[in-house]
């Protein structure tokens, strides 16, 4: 996370290397890895209608909060309901109760690791989804479509996702991540939030005793720092901190 390159770690490049040349296999013959570590691509429209070009993007990233190293992949064939135990870490559990959409899938294949690892499907499970679906439309072009454009990015996991994409040659109208978590799940927006430090110099002074020694940058009248009388709290435009002797 405290790296200051793109990406932050090179295997994401070795990632992206082997993603563009499965899409090359396929047929996209401007899959390329570009010099931060995105892929890009693009799937030629087939219809002459005039449509938004759209754009499919996954992850190649997986958490640093766990170990990807070394997975051991298990199908859990059939899937009947109930717990999940991950062998190799019994302590491991996925239950139902916690993990709700399961009763949703009953019947089918279940792909977990071992419990010792991470299985890395966030996002891995992305970038497959839309090589298959890329490679679908590919085989099937009586399904008409307009310009689709391909991106995989790194450092996602720690919010560099989209620092370096190059809006200008993705060219797409509308973008579409493949990270979710259920069926017909689309999700239209997301949290944002800044961060800022704000560091006061002055001289310390006790509060009871010294209420009237201040220096304000301001008017008085629009920050009302301080009450007068027996109110031992001290009274901000925003906040309130109550203060206890």
């Amino acid at each position: 996370m405290n790296s200051t390159t793109s990406p932050s770690t090179e295997k994401q490049k070795n990632l992206g290397k082997v993603l563009v040349e499965e899409l090359l296999a396929i047929g996209i013959t401007d899959a390329h890895l570009d010099e931060f570590g995105y892929v890009y691509g693009t799937l030629p429209a087939n219809t002459d209608k005039k449509v938004p070009v759209i754009c499919f993007c996954s992850h190649m990233d997986t958490s640093p909060e766990s170990s990807g190293a070394n997975v051991k992949p298990i199908i859990h064939k059939n899937y009947a309901g109930g717990d999940i135990v991950l062998p190799a870490d019994k302590t491991q559990i996925i239950r139902p109760e916690e993990n709700p959409e399961l009763n949703n899938n009953i019947g089918c294949d279940i792909i977990t690791s071992d419990g010792t690892t991470l299985l890395g499907a966030d996002n891995k499970a992305g970038l497959a989804e839309i090589m298959d679906a890329i490679n679908h439309l590919i085989a099937h072009p009586e399904i008409k479509h307009g310009t689709i454009k391909i991106l995989f990015t790194p450092d996602e996991e720690i919010g560099r996702g989209v620092d370096n994409v190059d809006l200008k040659k993705l060219g797409a109208d509308f973008c579409y991540t493949m990270d979710g978590e259920a069926y017909g799940h689309i999700e239209d927006e997301t949290f944002s939030a800044d961060a800022a430090v704000i560091r006061v110099n002055g001289l310390w002074s006790a509060f009871l005793l010294n209420k009237n020694f201040s220096v304000l940058p301001v008017p008085v009248k629009s920050a009302v720092l301080i009450t007068s009388g027996p109110y031992k709290f001290v009274r901000h435009p925003i906040y309130t901190v109550c203060l206890y002797f």
